[in-house]
Order: structure tokens, then sequence, then C-alpha cells
């Protein structure tokens, strides 16, 4: 059963949004990933949220470029959190997409992240630190990664500043 469920509104936003699985698979993450569209397949997005809810999804992370309504159709139709990431899909760079899925009504929130790859990987650390707060080996595994992280800018610190001498 899935802890977090990928959407994304189209197949040809999918080397955008791998990372997102890429970052759930390295901390051990359940999820689904899955296309589905606001606007071409409606009622199939409302049957994978009422379906993935009911299975014990946690978090539903949503990528879609141009208007973007995929994350905000999905926030209407659950109160677990949804994250939405924003995609490069048009003329406008993703700007259209970054303001789609941020500007949402009062009462139906998605957090949103940076564009594509970026935010992709930030989506899957969002849910990961969401679902953290009820599993304490997750929570362990965040601040092991976050200290290698730490750990490789340091190396690289070191490196450099040995290639000086």
């Amino acid at each position: 059963m899935p802890k977090v469920a990928i959407f994304m509104g189209s197949l040809s936003d999918e080397a955008n949004v791998r990372p997102c699985a890429d970052v759930l698979e390295s901390l051990g993450i359940s999820y689904a990933f899955t296309v589905t569209s606001a606007h071409r397949t409606p009622e199939r997005t409302e049957k994978l949220v009422d379906e993935l809810e009911k299975s014990g999804c946690e978090v539903f992370i949503c990528a879609a470029g141009m208007a973007a309504h995929l994350a905000g159709a999905v926030a209407a139709r659950t109160i677990k959190p949804v994250i939405g990431i924003p995609v490069t899909a048009s003329s406008l760079s993703g700007m259209d997409a970054l303001l789609s899925t941020v500007m949402m009504p009062p009462g139906f929130p998605v957090a949103t992240v940076a564009l594509d790859k970026a935010g992709a990987r930030n989506a899957a650390w969002m849910a990961a630190q969401i679902l953290a707060l009820a599993d304490r080996d997750l929570a362990e595994k965040i601040r092991q990664a976050r200290r290698k992280l730490k750990d490789d800018v340091e190396k690289a610190a070191a490196s450099l500043q040995q290639g000086k001498s």
C-alpha cells in the first residue's frame, strides 16, 4: 500500500518528475506513480484519490504544466497534504504552472515546490518529512541523508582547499 501518490498530468512530464520517485525509493517510502489529468480524466483523478486514500496513502504529489490544475483538483478531493510540482511545458517557461499551482483558494492549500526536477526532489523530501512526524525510523533516515549532504559539502570544500596549497 503506497504512502505517497505521485500524479503527473501527462506522460511527457515523467523526466521532470522521476527524481521524486528516486528520492522516495532511497528513503524506503512506498509510492504509486501514474498519469491522470484534472481536465482530460477528472473521473479517473477522483477515483484514484478515493482508492489511494482508502488504502492508506498519506500524501499526494501532483505535477502538471500550463494550467496546472491537477494539484488543486486533488486538494479539492482530500484533506491529506497535497504537494504541487509546477512543470515547464509552455512558452511561459513554467511561470503559468507555478502561479496556477501556488494560487489556491482558502481552505484548499497546495504546498508548492520549485519547477521541474529540483521541485520533484523537494516534493519527495517534503512528503518524507510529513510522514516522519509519525515514523521515528524515517525521521532518522532523513537525518542521515542530511548528514551525508553536509559531509559531501565538507569533502568538496576540503578537496578544493587542498588543490590550492
